[in-house]
């Protein structure tokens, strides 16, 4: 219950700060999920335009009564709002847990401001302390990445879908995610980029210089957190 009302309190405050954009980008998770309660309440969210990052979110955006424009139609976004997997006090981020993090990131990227939602338990000292890093990777090149990875010391395993699916977990973009377990991680630009360099992984759940404000909620409170 304290863990939800820190969700919602971020949520609130988060609400608060975009108010003023009309195209909003929203990512995905549950604390976003508040983020979409919260603004589906106001009769002047109605007015605004809303971009997903995933098939999941603009499934709940639509049965919210809210517009959904999708990436490819859109040029930008005035601010982007999400979720996040792990934070740490340099305001970079693990995503992925909801194997979105590829149109996530472009979102992110190419959002005027970033705007991102977590309650308290999601802050950490360092990055992989808690969550693997998940990457989004061409179906064709699984085995070799696989392969790769482990050969640089990486526990590296395939997200199974579950739930009636079987096999690999398929991202929103038609890749298959692989989590990769690093344990606390001394530098996570340099691992990004390590990453980043096999050919075969489209994108990492590594969220590096992209946070603008990361407001954290607490079951009484929130708190914003700005780049430096």
């Amino acid at each position: 219950m304290s863990v939800d009302l820190a969700k919602l309190n971020a949520a609130k405050a988060a609400a608060r700060l975009v108010e003023e954009s009309r195209v909003i980008g929203v990512g995905s998770g549950t604390t976003v999920e508040r983020f979409i309660d919260v603004i589906s309440r106001d009769e002047g969210f109605r007015q605004k335009v809303y971009v997903p990052s995933s098939l999941d979110t603009a499934l709940k955006l639509s049965r919210a009564g809210l517009k959904v424009l999708y990436p490819s139609a859109a040029s930008g976004v005035e601010v982007y709002v999400d979720g996040a997997d792990e934070v740490d006090f340099s305001l970079n981020m693990i995503k992925g847990g909801g194997a979105a993090m590829t149109l996530e990131k472009i979102l992110a990227f190419y959002a005027e401001r970033r705007i991102f939602i977590v309650d308290h338990t999601k802050l950490v000292d360092r990055l992989g302390s808690k969550h693997p890093v998940p990457i989004d990777v061409l179906p064709h090149a699984i085995s070799m990445v696989l392969s790769e990875l482990r050969r640089r010391g990486f526990r590296a395993e395939l997200r199974l879908a579950g739930r009636g699916k079987v096999g690999p977990l398929i991202s929103d973009v038609g890749g298959v995610v692989i989590d990769v377990r690093t344990g606390p991680i001394e530098d996570p630009k340099g691992l990004e980029e390590e990453l980043r360099s096999l050919p075969g992984i489209v994108e990492t759940g590594l969220f590096i210089g992209l946070a603008d404000l990361v407001v954290v909620g607490y079951p009484d409170r929130h708190e914003v957190l700005r780049r430096r």
